[in-house]
């Protein structure tokens, strides 16, 4: 009677040891969990933008559309854009001003810049790399900021256009920064 009284506690000891893991695993995750695991898609490996050559070419066509540029008053890529955006979000805002850049930019004016399609074809690959990146929450004030930033594209015209691409530089490095991981807020901060 003994040992059936043993097998009997030590198979309840086993049944626990190899089902309450499972518990644990079918449980919800907390918020700051999820959110992670959800954000892992908004991230880029920080070799695409260690190529020195792309790097220079963006560098190099910006400082050209720059020349070019007679508005000193606006800005299109800045800190002016993280308004009411949590920082979780930074990556897919970012997305979305890369989108626009390729899509209604750089597409348009390939032709009158010599490094544009070269820009355009690794921004789009970021892109494509950044395809399942969602926004975390609402995106109501995202969507609302980049709208403001296309409607003053659209108001300054061809003058807009050329504003944006000599703001190439800052896309690289805000995208850089915002979807790549590894780099202190310090560092940001001093960038911007």
């Amino acid at each position: 009677m003994n040992s059936l009284q043993n097998w009997k506690k030590g198979f309840l000891w086993m049944v626990c040891l190899c089902f309450l893991p499972l518990l644990f695993l079918a449980s919800p995750l907390p918020l700051k969990e999820k959110d992670a695991l959800a954000n892992h898609s908004c991230r880029l490996r920080k070799t695409n933008f260690q190529r020195f050559y792309i790097r220079n070419q963006t560098y190099t066509l910006a400082r050209m559309a720059r020349l070019a540029d007679n508005d000193t008053d606006n800005r299109f890529v800045g800190q002016h854009l993280y308004i009411r955006i949590k920082e979780k979000n930074h990556c897919y805002l970012m997305k979305r001003v890369t989108e626009i850049v390729v899509e209604n930019v750089l597409s348009e004016l390939k032709n009158q810049y010599p490094m544009a399609e070269e820009v355009a074809n690794f921004l789009g690959c970021l892109h494509k790399e950044l395809s399942n990146c969602k926004p975390l929450g609402h995106k109501v004030h995202i969507e609302s900021n980049i709208e403001k930033m296309k409607d003053k594209m659209k108001q300054l015209g061809e003058n807009g256009k050329n504003k944006a691409v000599g703001e190439l530089d800052l896309l690289f490095d805000y995208l850089e920064n915002a979807c790549t991981e590894g780099i202190s807020t310090s560092k940001r901060s001093n960038q911007n």
